[in-house]
């Protein structure tokens, strides 16, 4: 690989998932839910009956700043906690009805943005693309196999 394609390479992908954020970001405001809300609320329905802990790990934040997210979306309704049904000291973070609903909106907008960032790109470059960075989420996730599972689950969808 030339060396100004591996230059560019880190402020490619950099430049591609800010810009990917903030046209999301933007089009996802009208649901009422901060960046880290939807970030949790995807997660949470994702990850099925997940713990704070699991959820903290997953958003790369601190247990304690969880915890106080999932205060203010347990009062917005989005969530519910749950005693974990083998360890009391754990809660189970359940998505609503509410956020269900939501969820089906997000992923109708991240299809649209997705769909956007991608126009000039016939199916063979789309295809490349998607395995081509699902290679190297996969190189560099060694250590996080949730991270390797999620570029998977993309790849197959």
């Amino acid at each position: 690989m030339k060396t100004a394609t591996i230059d560019q390479f880190g402020f490619l992908v950099h430049d591609a998932a800010r810009l990917l954020r903030k046209s999301f970001e933007a089009r996802v405001q009208e649901q009422g839910l901060s960046s880290a809300q939807w970030r949790l609320l995807v997660r949470a329905v994702r990850e099925e009956n997940a713990t704070q802990a699991r959820l903290a790990e997953l958003l790369e934040i601190e247990p304690i700043s969880v915890s106080r997210l999932i205060d203010r979306m347990e009062q917005g309704g989005w969530v519910k906690r749950c005693a974990h049904e083998s360890d009391r000291r754990t809660n189970r973070i359940i998505p609503t009805e509410k956020s269900m609903a939501a969820y089906s909106t997000i992923k109708a907008v991240a299809a649209d943005v997705f769909e956007m960032a991608m126009t000039g790109l016939d199916d063979d470059h789309r295809q490349t693309l998607v395995s081509a960075l699902t290679i190297v989420v996969e190189n560099l996730s060694s250590d996080e196999p949730q991270a390797a599972a999620d570029a998977a689950e993309f790849q197959a969808s």
